[in-house]
């Protein structure tokens, strides 16, 4: 028997998610790309490839 509470908890965060991911400011911009995000890591340069393989 499927739980009603499972269902209604999990499409509850689903549309949660949903709202949140509308609401964004992001989505109005047109043109250039969107900032990075808060928590990604900066990459360096790409390291050279080895001369010995």
């Amino acid at each position: 028997m499927v739980d009603i509470f499972t269902l209604a908890l999990t499409h509850g965060l689903m549309a949660f998610a949903a709202w949140r991911l509308i609401q964004r400011d992001e989505l109005d911009e047109e043109g250039e790309a969107a900032p990075r995000s808060r928590w990604a890591k900066k990459r360096g340069p790409a390291p050279a490839p080895d001369a010995d393989s």
